[in-house]
Order: structure tokens, then sequence, then C-alpha cells
């Protein structure tokens, strides 16, 4: 395949993802707590219980969506300076419009980028967070170069993510609902049933929990690891910028 084919592979890849989550912005936090019967707040929670943040720290919450990682951060700690970047402007709007009302005196502010390509300066963070997003991004290894290139020597960036269960049967039982019912249910409640096909399906060549703790490695973080949770459904990975 040729640099300009790659390109204009990668460049489709972006606009797909970004019109599909512009589609689902308006019922996605609605579709989100329905789909996971409400345990992806425990989940954002674990994964946040992992950054070891300090009073008054920058925070960044990449792919921020309508802002769920963002808000649990100011909860957590109030004084956090919290900086939530999408390149999706419906769920941006969102996002901005809830903080509006669930935190109005929060340091809280959500910047239009694309996560590989932040617009800060090297070392501005003092730790960056992702939800649910690794997998929809266009290229891992630079999104993961990138968003080490941000954060100070020491901070964290612990990602939250759908991950593949290494027990066959409960990986068998797990396909069942993630390909099957949530299409469906996501259809219905989220009003996309093609944007609910892509989403699970973006896990199909996702790495699983080892290798993806192999890029955090490749990209030169440091410390790394995770946490299976679900029976490995669900993985919190973490690591530290040198």
């Amino acid at each position: 395949m040729t640099s300009t084919q790659e390109s204009k592979d990668t460049s489709s890849k972006g606009t797909y993802v970004r019109d599909m989550f512009a589609s689902i912005a308006p019922r996605y936090d609605l579709a989100n707590r329905v789909l996971t019967a409400g345990f992806d707040e425990l989940w954002r929670r674990s994964a946040i219980d992992r950054l070891g943040v300090n009073t008054s720290d920058a925070i960044l919450d990449l792919c921020c969506g309508t802002g769920d990682i963002c808000f649990h951060l100011v909860r957590r700690d109030p004084t956090l300076n919290v900086t939530g970047v999408d390149f999706c402007t419906p769920m941006l709007e969102r996002a901005r419009q809830r903080a509006q009302r669930k935190a109005p005196h929060a340091h809280l502010k959500f910047v239009e980028a694309d996560v590989m390509a932040l617009p800060f300066a090297d070392t501005s963070f003092d730790g960056a967070t992702m939800g649910f997003s690794l997998r929809n991004v266009v290229d891992i290894d630079a999104t993961l170069k990138e968003i080490r290139r941000v954060l100070r020597p020491g901070a964290r960036f612990v990602n939250l993510d759908v991950s593949k269960a290494p027990n066959r049967l409960f990986k068998r039982a797990f396909d069942v609902y993630f390909y099957a019912i949530v299409p469906m249910v996501g259809g219905i409640v989220g009003g996309s049933k093609s944007a609910y096909k892509y989403l699970p399906a973006s896990l199909t060549h996702h790495p699983d929990a080892p290798a993806l703790e192999d890029r955090f490695k490749a990209a030169g973080f440091v410390n790394c690891g995770y946490a299976p949770l679900c029976g490995g459904t669900i993985a919190i990975h973490f690591g530290a910028a040198p």
C-alpha cells in the first residue's frame, strides 16, 4: 500500500468515526448507562483511582466525548484543572452544556482537537485519562506517543476500555452480548444501529490486554500494567511518562 493510500484510509476512518459519534451524541449518555446497567460509572471511578492526582493538578481527558471522566475528576477533587479534548463538535457541545449544569464553578474546559496532534506544549499535564476510545483512534502508537509528549515526568496515563476476555467460555458469552445485543439495544436507545454495530466491531482488531501493555512500553511509558475487570472484558491500562 502506498503512503498516499494509507493517508486516504487514515483520513476516511477519522471522518467516519467523527461523523458516527456526532450522530449518537444526543443520546450517548443514556445509551451508555442502559448498555452497561450503570457499571460504566464504577469503571470510570476505578480508572481515576489509578491516576494518583494531587491538589491543583492539570489533568487531560482525551476523547472526552460528553465529559463523563471530566466530571468524575472535578467531583473527586474540585481543585483540579481539567481539560477535555475531542474532535467531535456535537460531543463537545453536549459536554459544555453538561458543565454549565453539573460543574459551573469547576476548573474545567473543553478543547476541539485531534488526539494525534494535541495543541499543547511538551510536559504540560500532571496526568491523562481516556475512556472507551483508544480502539477508535486511527493510530494507537502515534496516539500513545503524543500523550506521553504532553505529560510531565512521572505523570500517569490511564486508559479504560473494552478488552478481550482470556477465558474462552467467558469471551464467548460476552461476544454474544457485545456483537448481537449491543447493536440491537444501542439502535433503540442510542438512535443509530449502524453506530452500535461499529463500536463492538472496533474491538475485533484491537490488541488484547497484554499486547496493549506492550504498546504502552513501546511508546515510551514506564511502570506499565493493567487491571482486568469483569472477567477481562474491561481493562484499565496505565503507564507513566519517564
